[in-house]
Formats: structure tokens, C-alpha cells, sequence
């Protein structure tokens, strides 16, 4: 669901390392967690830098070893051989990411669900599907999911999905998460500035060498390649949601590759949402919360949480924003 978003980041400092003001600024891509991260931060000097980009790379594949479903020693995969059998006693940072994942859960009326994993996907965008699926079909394919089935006993600190063939995943949330935690880690060791790119999922602290804060180029609406407004994001995090170019069209209407957990359907109406909060993590799931939920209810319900943003942009290239954004760009 996330790809790299499409805004245009901090262009000073994506290549290898730049000084300004007695500091350094250091700069590393590498594949994690299945996407492209990108860890930039801002240091005494470029030895220091890269040692602090390393501390952030374990800390993420640590976060990875625990919620990835594909490694048979996670505790997330233990969770899923269980469902059904019997309950699975997990650590306190994996059993708070849940509790978190589910409130979003109740939030968003089922938008966002972590059991999203359980669903049959019988929905095809690789050019071969010839139509819409059945009623029935679609019922069938949703069987296993619901948040409401993850049952969490915080006394014993267990984990148990009610059901066999359910499983949970952290795909709309675990980036955004792995994110956090390596910022968290490196302003523990005091490096005073940086930002992560978590395949999309960004999070900054402190400004650029210059002083400067970070910025963040909204994509014009005409064209990705060219910048509307530019936003600062200071002590902040910002992730988006979009369609791509995934989708299929029936009866003259376009279903995306993003699918609603709660009826099996594909998204319709929206092209791109980008939220922002304090946390990768809120940014992370509301984004794909919000672009299920449509327009309407998903920037009511920003609103209404009184903290993240967010800006969506509809099939028609209309954009919406939620009533804390203020853009400065024009045509």
C-alpha cells in the first residue's frame, strides 16, 4: 500500500554527505523490511554519522525479526501458527503495537485491521481479471478478518486469534513503526538531527545543518516531478497512501489495489492521502485508514482526533485537506 511517496524530501541532503556550520550531514539507502529506507542525519562528523545509521539499521531489522510474518522464529509467526489452538505469550513491545493497532482498529470502524492478513484475495490487477466477484465470493474472502477476534490478555500478556487460518500483519503499520523506534534510538544517543524514510513513512527531528527546518514538497497535482507547496515538518512524521497504478476497471468504475478489510471490496474514489502526525506509526496506519474510509469520514475523523493532518486527493485530482494543513503554493 505504501509506495515511496510522492513528495519530494530535504533535496540537500540526499546524496552522500554535505558539512554546514561545523556539522556534518551523512546519508545512507538501503532495503529494509522488503522497502527502500532511507536514514540521513546530521552529525559531528561523517564516521560518527554512518555509526549512528548503522544503530538505526539493527534496531530496524531487530523491529522486523519480531512482526515479520515470513520468519518462522517471529513472535507475529508463532501468533499465526496458533490461531485457532490456543493463546501465544509475546513481549511487552509487541503486545503495546497491537493494543495500538487495534485502537486504531475501533477508530476507524475496521478500516485498519491488523487480521487484513487473513484475507482471500480474490482480487487480481496483473491485467487478468475478466469481473467483478460475486457476492458470495466476497464474503468468503473476508471470513478470517476482524480486529474484534484478536483476543489480548494483558495480565498473561497473551496473543489469540479466535479463529484457525487467521493471521495478523503489520505491513500498514510496521514501517512506521520500525521508523519511530530508530528515531527514538538515535535521540537516546544524542545525535541532534535526522531524518528516516521508511519506504515512504518519514519521520525528522532537529532541523538541517544550516538551521534550516526540514521541508517536505507537495507533489502538484499535474505532475510528480513538480512542487505545489512546500511544508515544514518539525519533531514530525508524515506517510501516504495511494493507488498507483493498480486498479481495475468495471462498468465504467475503478477499483483500486487497496482493499477494504470490513467487505472485501477495493477502495474507489481516491488517488493519494498523506497524513501527518507526531509519529511515523499514526501516520502509517491512518493513511491507509483514511483512503478506505473516503473522503468525507476519513477527514472527519482527523479532524476530530485533533493532532495528524492530513491532505487526499480525489480520482478528479481535487484536493482536500483537513483543517490544520495550511499549503502555500499556488498554480
Amino acid at each position: 500500500m505504501k509506495g515511496l511517496i510522492p513528495f519530494l524530501f530535504f533535496l540537500s541532503v540526499l546524496y552522500g554527505s554535505a558539512q554546514d556550520g561545523g556539522y556534518v550531514t551523512v546519508n545512507r539507502n538501503v532495503t529494509l523490511m522488503g522497502s527502500p529506507f532511507e536514514i540521513t542525519v546530521v552529525s559531528v562528523n561523517e564516521e560518527l554519522g554512518y555509526i549512528s545509521i548503522d544503530e538505526a539499521i539493527a534496531e530496524i531489522e531487530r523491529i522486523e525479526k519480531m512482526i515479520s510474518a515470513w520468519n518462522p522464529d517471529s513472535e507475529t509467526a508463532l501468533i499465526n501458527k496458533n490461531a485457532g489452538i490456543k493463546p501465544v505469550k509475546v513481549s511487552d513491545e509487541l503486545f503495546a503495537l497491537i493494543e495500538r493497532a487495534n485502537q486504531v482498529s475501533a477508530i476507524t470502524n475496521g478500516a485498519f485491521d491488523l487480521t487484513f492478513a487473513s484475507i482471500n484475495t480474490i482480487w487480481k490487477f496483473d491485467g487478468t481479471m475478466e469481473r467483478m466477484p460475486t457476492a458470495s465470493e466476497l464474503k468468503k474472502s473476508i471470513a478470517k478478518v476482524g480486529y474484534e477476534k484478536i483476543i489480548l490478555n494483558a495480565a498473561k500478556r497473551t496473543v489469540y486469534l479466535k479463529e484457525k487460518g487467521m493471521k495478523i500483519g503489520f505491513g500498514a503499520i510496521g514501517k512506521g513503526y520500525a521508523a519511530d523506534r530508530a528515531k527514538q534510538l538515535l535521540v537516546s544517543k544524542q545525535v541532534i538531527s535526522g531524518v528516516i524514510n521508511a519506504g515512504g513513512d518519514t519521520t525528522t527531528w532537529g532541523t538541517k545543518a544550516s538551521g534550516e527546518k526540514w521541508l517536505v514538497g507537495v507533489a502538484h497535482l499535474k505532475g510528480r516531478q513538480r512542487i505545489f507547496s512546500w511544508l515544514p515538518i518539525v519533531e514530525s512524521s508524515v506517510a501516504t497512501s495511494e493507488n498507483s497504478d493498480k486498479y481495475v476497471i468495471f462498468n465504467g468504475k475503478k477499483y483500486t489495489h487497496i482493499i477494504d478489510p470490513r467487505n472485501g471490496m477495493p477502495a474507489t474514489g481516491i488517488k493519494r492521502v498523506s497524513v501527518f502526525a507526531k509519529s511515523a506509526e499514526t501516520c502509517d496506519a491512518l493513511a491507509t485508514a483514511v483512503f478506505i474510509m473516503g473522503k468525507e469520514a476519513g477527514i472527519a475523523l482527523i479532524d476530530q482526533l485533533g493532532g495528524p493532518e492530513v491532505i487526499l486527493i480525489d480520482d478528479d485530482d481535487n484536493m482536500y485537506k483537513s483543517d490544520g494543513i495550511l499549503l502555500d503554493g499556488s498554480d
